[in-house]
């Protein structure tokens, strides 16, 4: 199975979003290649002036086009992981690991982009792993930290 998948196996949940990794993987090359090519057309005049573009300012917009990609690919990262313990979000920013004592319930409401999780102290944890677009995939991830949360659940 991909790694983007939805993993379940011996009690383990591990999801990453396929659809956004896609675009981004898509998208950064075509980054760096679009600001490549306008980094080698900036030559001659800047204009009026008598100011000129010089073999700095081509390495500055090549080095936007890096740094560009660079912040598209950071959508890349979500991922989320669960077993009987607990939980693990890895967002674009940021990260949690939640025992799940501390969770109420996993949400995925009508509407909403993503996935999340409500604690106890009424504090919502985005779970971009599980994207909507990804439809199947962010559901079955949903049922299966929904089923691990139940169990983990005391008895009474």
């Amino acid at each position: 199975m991909s790694d983007s998948a939805a993993v379940r196996d011996a009690g383990l949940v591990r999801v990453r979003p396929r659809r956004i990794r896609v675009v981004c993987w898509i998208l950064a090359p075509a980054l760096v290649l679009m600001f490549a090519l306008l980094s080698i057309g900036l030559s001659g005049s800047t204009g009026t002036g008598a100011a000129t573009f010089q073999r700095g300012d081509q390495l500055a917009m090549a080095g936007l086009g890096v740094l560009g990609a660079f912040v598209v690919l950071l959508f890349t990262r979500p991922r989320v992981e669960a077993d009987a313990r607990g939980v693990r979000v890895r967002n674009v920013l940021g990260a949690y690991d939640l025992p799940w004592t501390v969770v109420r319930t996993v949400r995925f409401d009508r509407g909403s982009a993503w996935a999340s999780l409500e604690l106890h102290d009424d504090d919502l944890v985005p779970v971009l792993a599980l994207q909507v677009v990804d439809r199947e995939l962010a559901v079955d991830g949903v049922r299966a930290l929904r089923a691990l949360h139940a169990a983990a659940q005391p008895a009474g």
